[in-house]
């Protein structure tokens, strides 16, 4: 797992700009549980990509697990906007399920 990290960072020393690596990294960060650092990386990339959805279920499971639950909650809602918008209302539906998991609890 160390090696993939190291070789997605080498990337993105090479192609600062390439959002694919970001989201890449943070995948490999999730992986291995660090959500601070899964945070940092898909923040950046939200801010410089037009993502589908995926990428908002992950950040706020990241949210969740410091114990962020309302910006997880905020992460989930904006997630199923995107993943609607993108024809993806699988996507959607988990991350509604996800949200009301968290509403009740």
């Amino acid at each position: 797992m160390q090696n993939r990290i190291e070789v997605f960072k080498q990337m993105i020393e090479a192609d600062p700009t390439n959002t694919m690596v970001l989201f890449g990294l943070a995948k490999e960060y999730e992986k291995l549980g660090q959500a601070d650092e899964v945070i940092k990386l898909l923040e950046k990339y939200l801010a410089e990509a037009d993502d589908e959805g995926n990428a908002y279920g992950a950040l706020a499971k990241a949210y969740d697990k410091i114990g962020e639950r309302e910006k997880a909650k905020a992460i989930y809602a904006k997630g199923i906007e995107v993943s609607l918008a993108h024809g993806h209302p699988t996507m959607a539906n988990d991350y509604q399920f996800n949200l009301d998991m968290l509403n009740d609890e």
